[in-house]
């Protein structure tokens, strides 16, 4: 099974070669997560992560729904 998970990116840059890379929060923690597939992505916008790739954008209401439910299934042991 495979995980995407929502972030919210914090900054943009672009890295080596000149690919496009953000600082992206998933909680407490930041990650460098590259933006290519997403090139209209900006800072304060919410993206799924899947293996270091920005997959998608979506709105903060999806995100924090999706939140929701990750956390439920580990409180519930669903997530283990």
């Amino acid at each position: 099974m495979c995980l995407a998970v929502p972030g919210r990116v914090e900054s943009v840059r672009e890295g080596e070669g000149g690919l496009r890379f953000g600082a992206v929060r998933f909680g407490t923690v930041v990650r460098d997560v590259c933006l290519e597939y997403v090139p209209d992505a900006r800072a304060g916008d919410w993206v799924i992560v899947h293996v270091g790739f920005a997959i998608q954008r979506l709105d903060e209401g999806a995100a924090k729904e999706t939140l929701a439910l990750l956390e439920e299934a580990v409180a519930s042991g669903e997530g283990a």
